[in-house]
C-alpha cells in the first residue's frame, strides 16, 4: 500500500496528515506555517519526499451548492504546483465541512486559544485524508494489487 499525504492548504498555515503503513488510518503530520503560495508548496513537497509518499490528496473547499469559488481555485493551483514539484499524482478531494468538524471536535475537547489555531489545520487534514481513505478503500486496494 502506498503512503498518502493529506493536505489542508491555507494562506497562513497548511495542515498535514499521513496514512499508516497499511493505508487504513490517517494521522496528523504537523502544520506548516509559510506565507506565500510558492513557499507553502515547496514545504509540502519537501514533506512528501521526506515521508516517501506516493500520492498527495489536497482538500478542495467546494461551496455547499457544489460550485467552486476563489478558495477552490487557489487549492486547484496549489495541487497543480505540488504535482509539478514532486512528479507525484495529486488528487483534489471535496473537503466541505471538515474545518467545521475540526472546530467542533476541538470545542468538545476544550482546546482553546493558540493551541486551537495550531491544531485545527492538522486535524482538518486528518479528516480530509481519513474520509478519502474511507470512500476510496476499494480503489486503493486495486491500485495496491490486492
Amino acid at each position: 500500500m502506498i503512503k498518502i499525504l493529506g493536505v489542508d492548504y491555507g494562506d497562513a498555515r497548511t495542515g498535514l496528515a499521513v496514512t499508516d503503513s497499511l493505508g487504513m488510518m490517517a494521522s496528523g503530520a504537523g502544520c506548516i506555517k509559510c506565507e506565500g503560495f510558492r513557499r507553502a508548496a515547496e514545504a509540502v513537497a519537501a514533506v512528501a519526499t521526506e515521508r516517501g509518499v506516493g500520492l498527495i490528496v489536497v482538500g478542495n473547499p467546494i461551496n455547499m451548492n457544489g460550485t467552486e469559488g476563489p478558495r477552490s481555485e487557489k487549492c486547484r493551483a496549489f495541487a497543480a504546483a505540488l504535482g509539478e514539484m514532486t512528479s507525484l499524482p495529486v488528487e483534489l478531494y471535496d473537503e466541505r465541512l471538515t474545518t467545521v468538524s475540526a472546530h467542533r471536535f476541538l470545542s468538545d475537547q476544550n482546546v482553546r486559544g493558540k493551541k486551537r489555531k495550531e491544531a485545527v489545520d492538522e486535524l482538518s487534514a486528518t479528516l480530509i485524508l481519513q474520509d478519502y481513505l474511507d470512500r476510496n478503500r476499494e480503489k486503493l486496494k486495486e491500485t495496491a494489487g490486492e
